[in-house]
């Protein structure tokens, strides 16, 4: 969580967060195999860009 923390943090109002367990109603429909998934736009964003606050940045000023 603190990659999204310090996202949020950065982008403000520009990103939602919202942060669910695997099990939550909400991430029901995906489907999800693992413990840390991130979904941007309701897409998958892979593992290794979400988990690197340096990619996720550059992944997030390109979208947003």
């Amino acid at each position: 969580m603190g990659v999204a923390e310090e996202m949020k943090k950065k982008y403000g109002e520009k990103l939602e967060l919202k942060i669910y367990t695997t099990d939550s109603e909400e991430a029901k429909p995906y489907n999800f195999k693992s413990s840390t998934n991130v979904l941007f736009q309701k897409k998958p964003v892979p593992i290794e860009i979400a988990t690197d606050s340096k990619k996720m940045d550059v992944f997030l000023s390109g979208k947003l």
